[in-house]
């Protein structure tokens, strides 16, 4: 991992093994399938649920400031502890939490290279169902970090002016609008196409086999030398609900070090039922 330009945010599933029980590493899960973590999770992991408690579901947003204090605070969490995020999908709603932490300026937050499906795939790794009873902690979380999230007057200025890189990691399907969302998950927009001017790099060609992500070399054939995303421009990653996204904000901002990256978290659920909003196929 030393090639990435930020490999310090990025740890091996050895490395959270021999640091089971420390008391300044605070273990947090986030699954796709919110019923994956009941079923066997690291030893000391607390479970947050993506869809009740890190979105408010009446406005269709992030959890406010005040939420995020709450909820990580009760899950035993001090602004001094390293937070290790992991989950299900290769780590895609473990990097939309890490996007949270970093959003609402915790120092050290981390992903567990390879997520879940590479914890479960390793016979040296335990499993428990016993859910943690961390004891509450005051948490007081800065106010949301902007330059981290794309909003929709952004996002169509990038679109008209072409001056930042736009990167629908979504795939080909529904890129080319022949499916508004993947297989059995809910259609939550009216149309289907992607932003005028996006590039299409779906999330998942940053990762091995194995659920890792690919070495610095790979990373960088892929996204600047095959599909031409300019370093020297900034940048601004969508899907469908804004967690595939946070995978690929990962990769570029982390991983291949772009100074300026952002997270389209409305993505095309927001995108593509805007009236008038100008759309490709």
């Amino acid at each position: 991992m030393a090639n990435y330009a930020h490999p310090e945010v990025l740890v091996e599933t050895d490395w959270v093994k021999n640091n089971l029980g420390n008391p300044g590493i605070k273990l947090v899960e986030i699954d796709v399938d919110t019923k994956a973590y009941d079923a066997g999770h690291v030893p000391g992991a607390v479970g947050f649920n993506w869809q009740t408690q890190l979105q408010d579901p009446v406005r269709r947003d992030i959890l406010t400031q005040d939420a995020f204090d709450k909820l990580v605070g009760g899950a035993g969490i001090s602004p001094a502890d390293t937070v290790v995020i992991y989950g299900d999908n290769n780590n895609w709603f473990a990097a939309y939490g890490f996007w949270l932490f970093k959003l609402y300026g915790h120092k050290d937050a981390r992903l567990m290279n390879g997520g879940r499906v590479k914890w479960l795939n390793e016979a040296d790794k335990p499993l428990t169902t016993e859910r943690p009873n961390p004891t509450p902690v005051a948490y007081k979380a800065a106010a949301p970090n902007n330059a981290l999230r794309a909003l929709v007057p952004e996002v169509l200025e990038a679109s008209r002016t072409g001056k930042c890189n736009l990167v629908d990691v979504r795939s080909p399907d529904e890129f080319t609008g022949r499916v508004i969302a993947p297989s059995g998950m809910s259609e939550t927009a009216q149309r289907g196409g992607h932003i005028p001017g996006a590039k299409s790099i779906p999330w998942n060609t940053a990762v091995q086999p194995s659920g890792a992500f690919k070495t610095a070399d790979e990373l960088r054939a892929i996204y600047l030398e095959q599909k031409g995303v300019d370093p020297k421009k900034p940048a601004i990653a969508y899907c469908r609900i804004g967690e595939r996204s946070s995978h690929t904000w990962f990769v570029l901002k982390y991983l291949l070090g772009f100074d300026q990256v952002k997270n389209y978290d409305g993505s095309w659920t927001e995108y593509g039922n805007l009236i008038g909003a100008p759309i490709e196929k």
